[in-house]
């Protein structure tokens, strides 16, 4: 059961897919997330960031998807049980989200104001004119300017950091008290992505809007969240708040995704994780991470860790880091 001050906690929740195989595309993913607080979600690409996020939404497409097990308790409500009706009310309302690209979010043939006050429209008891008098407020918020003039064009008329900012003006048009943002930044230039974070940042402080951050840059983590969950291959390998896990990274997977970050004295070739994530349509006895990790032993090939906490708040996922007994990573090095 949820503790009271928390709004959304996922508990072992896995999402399976059935074509050519079961594809186990998360496998027991658990967090908490309080009122006002940022959660990073962070991963190479195909660790199930974005179908956790989906799950949660209620989007995971049926078939081929099903959510095999597990809860998703929003506000002591369970939304993997919940009708699809009652989705339709939370969905844009009170858990929204900032989808990936913002060149292909929007839809070409209708104007910014049409696709905003629809979403207004379609949750709030106002009519047209109230709508339309909250989406200028909305592109205001946003620092989008002249939005009344704004407001009248078309997506295309927009840059890629202008159509992101609309892209949040949509998602927090309803003031949800969620807001899931799947790689908001990603297309956009370095100067954008700093605008666009610290826009997010701003509006959390106003609205008081609890955020899933889902990324694979660890400095946008660093920069926005409060919390860290590090996903391999559809599993949680590493939980964390996120000064413990930069001072302490506990996962030998967590180290290589540090490892291969760009620093202000990288020279040369930059660090990497060998090997390639494994196939999930394979069934596998031990850690999923063992194939690509130096210090797997056989243990790790035959058994699957399970998620522990080794210090308050940090959970790892990994044989050889428990309370007792610690593999510690120095200047890069690790030592028993």
């Amino acid at each position: 059961m949820a503790k009271p001050d928390v709004l959304l906690s996922v508990k072992d929740l896995a999402v399976y897919f059935y074509s050519s195989g079961v594809v186990k595309a998360v496998n027991g993913v658990s967090f908490d997330l309080r009122q006002g607080e940022t959660i990073g979600i962070v991963g190479e690409s195909g660790s199930g960031k974005s179908v956790t996020s989906t799950a949660i939404l209620g989007l995971i497409p049926s078939p081929p998807g099903k959510i095999e097990r597990g809860s998703i308790v929003f506000e002591g409500k369970d939304l993997t049980k919940l009708p699809q009706n009652e989705m339709r009310k939370i969905r844009g309302n009170e858990i929204s989200m900032i989808f990936q690209d913002p060149m292909t979010s929007l839809n070409p043939v209708f104007t910014v104001g049409n696709q905003i006050i629809e979403v207004i429209r379609l949750h709030q008891q106002v009519n047209k004119k109230e709508a339309r008098i909250r989406a200028i407020e909305m592109l205001k918020l946003v620092g989008i300017p002249e939005p009344e003039k704004r407001l009248e064009q078309y997506p295309h008329e927009f840059s890629g950091g202008m159509r992101q900012r609309v892209m949040i003006a949509i998602a927090l048009a309803c003031n949800p008290k969620l807001l899931i943002a799947d790689e908001p930044t990603t297309a956009l230039d370095v100067t954008v992505q700093a605008q666009i974070l610290e826009l997010m940042k701003k509006l959390q402080d106003d609205l008081k809007t609890s955020i899933i951050m889902i990324t694979h840059d660890l400095g946008v983590v660093w920069e926005s969240c409060q919390k860290v969950l590090v996903m391999y291959a559809g599993n949680t390998v590493e939980y964390a708040n996120v000064e413990d896990l930069y001072q302490n990274p506990l996962h030998p997977y967590t180290w290589g995704l540090l490892d291969s970050q760009i620093k202000s004295d990288t020279v040369g070739k930059l660090p990497s994780i060998p090997g390639n994530p494994p196939d999930l349509r394979n069934d596998i006895a031990g850690c999923y991470f063992a194939p690509r990790c130096k210090y797997a032993q056989e243990k790790c090939f035959t058994e699957r860790p399970p998620l522990i906490e080794v210090s308050q708040e940090h959970m790892v996922a990994c044989h050889f880091q428990t309370v007792d007994h610690r593999l510690k990573r120095e200047g890069g090095e690790v030592s028993e």
